[in-house]
């Protein structure tokens, strides 16, 4: 079967185009014939039909490479983020949650019935379910101002790991949102929880959290990823073929949330030392 993702022909838009996930998106979807406008604050190498600069710190950015966007985008993938430190849990809040979820909302009015939007979490998001309460207060907030003003007045919910914060978040707001974009203009939005990947940002995570945790977190596959695995999970839940799939969250961690609800993972392991 020719084209059996459905992506011939088709425009996409990938955020964090330079590099990792994002890169590695954009490379798949090229091969299966889409047409891929990246984004990313870096340049980009790999072939795409238009690169556009974006910030997700600065909303003027946003505004601006929204609209350099032309005719229609069948699907999204926002891969674009910050690992933590040496960013501030205010910037990884910001770029990861804010500032996507204003990209996000800008472009999808270019965005017909039967698209598509798949948003990078991660592992490190579970828990959610928890902090939801006080999520739906954040999600009440309308456009990059309000939020980043909800952020500084709450920062109980963030301050000291803003990584998972932002992550928890993006869970969250693909399980809420989810309804209304597919009930008011028949877009699909979901969202992927990578495991540990090998990626240019791993080692802003081994030396945030120690080798050891991040290590804890590989699942029972018991390697790192690599960009191009988690690049196929968003691609395939991102297409024609998961019609059927609204407001997931997908677990491309190896195996590591089943062993952690069953119980088969110590906890105990992934918790720093005193």
């Amino acid at each position: 079967m020719d084209n059996v993702l459905g992506y011939q022909g088709k425009r996409a838009v990938v955020t964090g185009a330079a590099s990792g996930m994002g890169a590695a998106t954009a490379e798949v979807l090229a091969e299966l014939g889409a047409e891929v406008i990246g984004m990313d604050r870096a340049p980009i190498a790999v072939a795409v039909q238009q690169a556009i600069a974006i910030d997700l710190l600065d909303p003027a950015s946003i505004e601006a490479a929204a609209g350099q966007i032309e005719g229609d985008v069948h699907a999204f993938f926002n891969c674009a983020g910050l690992p933590g430190p040496p960013f501030t849990d205010l910037e990884t809040m910001l770029v990861n949650f804010i500032g996507g979820r204003q990209l996000i909302e800008t472009v999808a009015p270019k965005m017909p019935s039967g698209s598509s939007i798949v948003y990078v979490a991660s592992a490190g998001g579970i828990g959610w379910q928890s902090n939801l309460a006080a999520f739906m207060d954040l999600f009440a907030t309308d456009g990059y101002g309000a939020g980043k003003d909800w952020l500084e007045a709450h920062p109980e919910l963030w301050e000291g790991n803003g990584y998972a914060a932002s992550k928890q978040a993006i869970n969250a707001w693909t399980a809420w949102r989810s309804v209304g974009m597919m009930r008011d203009n028949g877009i699909r939005l979901n969202c992927t929880n990578p495991g540990p990947t090998s990626t240019a940002m791993m080692p802003f995570f081994h030396d945030a959290v120690g080798k050891s945790l991040v290590d804890a977190a590989m699942g029972p596959v018991g390697r790192y990823s690599t960009p191009e695995e988690q690049a196929w999970a968003m691609v395939l839940l991102g297409s024609e073929r998961a019609s059927y799939v609204v407001g997931e969250s997908l677990y491309a961690d190896g195996g590591f949330y089943g062993a952690l609800q069953t119980g088969q993972i110590d906890f105990s392991h992934l918790m720093p030392s005193d």
